[in-house]
Formats: structure tokens, sequence, C-alpha cells
């Protein structure tokens, strides 16, 4: 059986800021759960950096965005949690409607551009902004992990931000098709193919996750987009690794997109609670 972690692409030794690492990071073992919501197309688009990246239709004026929560257990960098904001996407040509939502990565350009990205150690926000410019700020997570559901909630500063539960239903599906993001750097959009293998449980139905949103400036840009409290489709991982490599430029952007930075700060609370 072929080692999943037997890296044969670029490495190299990297330091920036607080973070000295290597490339490509090995997520060893993470659990991962997320939530699709659909969101005003209109809205979504003007968030974008660049007219070559086109939001998947769902429905007419409807589009889909994705909000997510990682428990990161055994990584190459340490511990740490991170809730990712996306838009799923497709490079360079528009797509007929609803195709790119169903078939994700097998669609070609198919990708996820990240809006929001916050963290809660430090040498993970370095390390996201200065190889891919993901927007990355140091916040504070509450897990909890039950037989029936996973939940976060995360505040910076005291302000609440977010909080998601998935329930733990749906059928399994295993996962090795790699994750593509797309991020703007300097000009450029980035697009980065990420490593998966996996297995998750997705659920199709009204009422298997929730959101909730707080008063915070990054809360304020979610709802502009137009989401709901409840995702049309969920998932939560069973088991998942994944290795991050550089990404590579694709093209240029039309403007700058840099997200929150929020404060400087070294280490925001990380708690994981089992049970009720």
């Amino acid at each position: 059986m072929k080692n999943f972690f037997k890296w044969e692409g670029k490495r190299s030794h990297e330091k920036h800021g607080r973070a000295e690492f290597d490339l490509p990071i090995f997520y060893y073992r993470d659990d991962l759960f997320l939530g699709f919501f659909s969101a005003d197309i209109k809205k979504v688009k003007e968030a974008l950096p660049s007219k070559h990246l086109h939001p998947v239709i769902l429905s007419p004026g409807r589009t889909v965005v994705v909000i997510g929560a990682f428990y990161y257990i055994d990584t190459s960098i340490g511990p740490y949690g991170e809730i990712p904001v996306g838009i799923p996407v497709v490079w360079k040509k528009p797509a007929a409607p609803f195709i790119p939502a169903l078939l994700e990565n097998y669609y070609p350009g198919f990708g996820i551009f990240v809006t929001h990205l916050p963290v809660t150690e430090i040498i993970a926000r370095d390390a996201g902004r200065a190889v891919w410019n993901y927007p990355k700020f140091v916040a504070d997570m509450r897990f909890k992990n039950t037989p029936e559901y996973i939940s976060v909630d995360m505040e910076e500063e005291g302000k609440y931000v977010l909080g998601l539960k998935v329930d733990k239903r749906g059928i399994l599906v295993k996962d090795n098709r790699p994750l593509v993001t797309y991020t703007e750097k300097n000009g450029k959009i980035i697009k980065t193919v990420i490593p998966v293998k996996g297995i998750y449980m997705t659920c199709i139905r009204p009422g298997s996750g929730r959101l909730d949103l707080g008063n915070h400036s990054v809360s304020q840009t979610i709802k502009e987009l137009g989401v709901g409290k409840h995702p049309f489709v969920t998932r939560y991982y069973i088991e998942r690794s994944a290795i991050l490599p550089e990404g590579e430029v694709v093209g240029e952007s039309d403007r700058r997109h840099n997200g929150y930075f929020g404060k400087d700060i070294e280490h925001g609370k990380l708690v994981m609670e089992y049970g009720e």
C-alpha cells in the first residue's frame, strides 16, 4: 500500500515572522466538519478579487459559501484550531449551474477561494500569510465533540465571532481527492493543491447543522453574503490526513484580498471538550 506521507515534490525550510517550519506541512490527524450554505451570488462576486474566479451557481441568484472547522490534532507544526470561510469557485471559465457543486474537484478549475481563516497559533498565522496569503488571524476556539454532534465557538478578545454545529449522520464517503484552494497574494492568484486522505459522513438535508454569527467585523462580512443559519449539506470527517505544499501563481488579481488581520497575539485559547 502506498505511503500517503511519502512526499516526492518540492521541499523547503521557511522562516517568516515567528514561524520557522518545513514545507510541505504534514497533517497526520485532524478533525474536520463543514457546512455548505446558500448565499447571494451578487454579494459573493463582489467579495472575490478576480473576474476569473466564478462562484458556483446553485440556483438563480444563489451560490455556495462553505464554513468549517479543523481541530489539528497532530501536525508537523504542532496542534491548533482553524476555521475556514470559503467560496467554491471555478477558475477562468464560468460553469453550468450546480454541476461543479456536485462534482467538486472532478470539475476542471474547481477550488475554494478562502475569505477568512482564523487560527489559534501565531506559527500557523505567520506561515499561512507569508507563503499563501491565507487570510489568517489569531482567535480563541472552543470545540465540543459528542457521539451525536461536533461543534465550535470562536471569539476574539471576548467578542463572539461565530458558532458552527454539525450532526454526525449521513452516508459514508471515502475522500481521496485533493483540496484545491485559491488565495490572492501581491496582485496574483495562488492555486494550492492539497493531497487529502479521509472518510466523511455527509448529510443532505436542512437541520443537520447550524451557524450562529456574532457582531464581530468578520461576522458582519459573512452576514453580508446572505448566508442563512442552516446549511443544506453537512460533512463530518471520521478520519482525515493532508499535506500542504507551496502553491503556484495561475493569474493576475483585479484587487487585493488580505482579509482581517486582528491583533498580534501569540496564542489563542484552544479547548476540546468531549461529551456533554
